[in-house]
């Protein structure tokens, strides 16, 4: 009989008491599919559930977020497919969250072609990040340009808000299928590509670190909240309105949030969140037709977060392909 240190069984109980209890039901409620999801306390966890309902491709029509005394959240959302139907896939919906919230590691949601196999298949391929003014044909020009330069495009997802747009694509060698991690090459395709992206900060930058631990969405959502030149252009008929009190003698500021609704558009404001620093303690979220309104309590995460206004929500960046 195998024998644990004592350490080791109460990590091991410690990680079981702490591990997302997640539950689907269709039958619950007559219009969407209930999604449930209990856990203890984790900054970025309920950035995770939300990721993982977005990709999956899911619409939150409602939500309620409460958090007992800090340390215990249970998430509750209201979702549909995006016909406005039930979800039909309810067990790989709930497999998907499982896999995400897992209690010691969260698992990259890495593209199908950058996933690395037994040792017999591609190496990890290079992911090149790109930001840059937003016009009919870039893409294909920046394709045409990887095309010249020997580099096989194993995968790409790209984001466009205020005339920019943040794209990830993941390159290999085209004829070895090794990762590009020449340094005078490196340069060469930075240099051609931030030539066609024709100006920003960022331009064009290869990331030579392990590409598995990217989350595509969420990394598309920083590079546009980093790009200085990202103008918010939304008409009035989409003009968002957001509002903060301070509630400091019970410790939260209170942010509402009311726009057109969208997809993405909760992840959206959970990431912005997020990186910000601070912890969603209770919330609602709610559609009505085409609107979303959105009530949060928010705490910080740190003393060095500093100031907060409701236009940094307001200029979040747009989701999407």
């Amino acid at each position: 009989m195998e024998r644990y240190h004592p350490s080791e069984v109460y990590e091991l109980f410690v990680r079981h008491m702490n591990t997302p209890r997640v539950v689907v039901d269709n039958g619950v409620c007559a219009t969407a599919t209930l999604v449930q999801v209990h856990s203890a306390r984790k900054h970025g966890v309920l950035l995770e559930a939300v990721a993982a309902l977005s990709d999956h491709g899911v619409c939150v029509r409602k939500g309620y977020i409460s958090s007992d005394d800090g340390r215990w959240f249970m998430d509750v959302f209201h979702v549909t497919d995006a016909s406005g139907r039930k979800v039909a896939d309810a067990d790989a919906l709930l497999a998907r969250l499982e896999s995400s919230l897992t209690a010691d590691a969260l698992p990259p949601r890495t593209p199908p072609a950058a996933a690395v196999g037994n040792g017999a298949g591609p190496a990890m391929p290079t992911l090149l990040e790109l930001v840059g003014a937003d016009r009919p044909g870039l893409l294909s020009e920046v394709f045409a340009v990887l095309h010249d330069l020997r580099c096989d495009i194993a995968d790409a997802r790209a984001w466009t808000h205020g005339g920019r747009v943040a794209a990830l694509v993941f390159v290999r060698d085209v004829e070895t299928g090794a990762p590009i991690d020449d340094a005078a090459r490196v340069r060469r395709v930075e240099s051609r590509l931030r030539h066609v992206l024709r100006g920003g900060a960022l331009g064009a930058r290869m990331v030579r670190e392990d590409a598995a631990a990217v989350n595509m969405d969420r990394r598309l959502h920083q590079l546009l909240n980093e790009d200085g030149e990202a103008e918010c252009r939304a008409d009035q008929a989409d003009a968002t309105a957001v509002a903060v009190q301070d509630w400091g003698e019970r410790g939260y500021s209170v942010v509402t949030v009311s726009c057109r609704d969208r997809p993405k558009l909760l992840f959206d404001v959970v990431c912005t969140l997020t990186d910000l620093d601070y912890v969603v303690y209770h919330g609602t979220f709610d559609t009505d037709g085409d609107h979303a309104q959105q009530l949060t309590w928010l705490g910080c995460r740190s003393s060095t977060s500093g100031g907060w206004t409701g236009g940094q929500l307001a200029r979040r960046p747009r989701g999407g392909a």
